[in-house]
């Protein structure tokens, strides 16, 4: 399986911004340890603080791609445009968050983009980069 990673806004800082909520590992040295764990995928890794370059990659990958795994992270709660990317492709989308977005403020509860996407997984850390993988196997098994 082909899976690309994208992260939005902010998620450049994992490891150094509020670590009592994202933990304190980058995500290039988790992505090291999903390679690891999916040996037997091909696993890209993109992030952007853009959201024009978040939609040219999810319109890039869409069509060839065997899943996406997207933590849009502020642009969950905004963009229009990126759900309307999302509703645009073939690719099964699986919205991602490192943390419980239901625990947090109020806004953060709503959610733009899942309309649009397979399923959500939040609230499970790094991990929950992990869980989209296997959900995404198992999409591609049915």
């Amino acid at each position: 399986m082909k899976i690309q990673i994208i992260n939005g806004p902010n998620l450049n800082l994992l490891g150094k911004r509020e670590k009592d909520i994202y933990g304190d590992i980058p995500f290039e040295k988790y992505l090291e340890l999903l390679k690891e764990l999916f040996v037997d995928f091909t696993i890209d890794y993109f992030q952007s603080n853009v959201e024009g370059e978040i939609i040219n990659k999810i319109h890039e990958v869409g069509f060839s791609f065997d899943g996406i795994v997207l933590n849009a992270g502020g642009y969950t709660h905004t963009s229009v445009a990126i759900a309307d990317a999302i509703a645009a492709i073939k690719t099964p989308v699986v919205e991602v968050h490192i943390s419980n977005v239901f625990a947090r403020e109020e806004f953060r509860h709503i959610s733009i983009i899942a309309p649009k996407c397979k399923g959500s997984i939040s609230g499970f850390g790094l991990d929950s980069y992990r869980l989209a993988i296997e959900s995404l196997r198992v999409l591609k098994k049915k």
